[in-house]
């Protein structure tokens, strides 16, 4: 699915997405297939700014992680490079069927909650992790699961 992405890159005014991989697969998180896109600074593409991930499927696993994960890198943070990422996947996300995503935060992850707030999501609850998803999840007890329409 996709295939092209190898290729292009996502570009908006201040940050690139160039596809790292794809196909993603993780039986345990339920995860049937995504992407995962590093992040470049325009003004510097020789370093990675974080990544963005799109993943699909729908499972207990990722009632937990989200469909959409992104880590900034501590020289970058502050910029708003998360939520540019994400907003340059929604026609990714259009494509692959999607009405609606889950972004999932930690309670006390106060930059990601603040990105959810910033991409428009709706705070749908916090919920308590399982047992069972505790190690997928590093650990959380919780998680604050985000709502972000994607509908054209």
């Amino acid at each position: 699915m996709f295939r092209f992405l190898r290729r292009a890159a996502f570009k908006g005014p201040n940050i690139a997405l160039v596809l790292s991989s794809d196909g993603l697969y993780d039986a345990e998180a339920g995860i049937e297939d995504g992407y995962v896109f590093d992040i470049y600074p325009l003004r510097s593409r020789r370093r990675s700014a974080g990544y963005v991930s799109l993943r699909l499927g729908e499972s207990a696993g990722l009632y937990y992680l989200g469909h959409i994960g992104y880590r900034v890198e501590p020289a970058f943070r502050g910029r708003g490079y998360a939520a540019q990422a994400v907003r340059l996947l929604i026609p990714l996300m259009q494509d692959c069927g999607f009405q609606s995503v889950v972004i999932t935060a930690n309670e006390d992850n106060v930059p990601s909650r603040k990105t959810c707030e910033k991409l428009g999501c709706v705070l749908e609850s916090v919920v308590p992790v399982s047992e069972r998803y505790r190690k997928l999840c590093m650990g959380a007890r919780t998680k604050c699961r985000y709502i972000l329409d994607v509908s054209e």
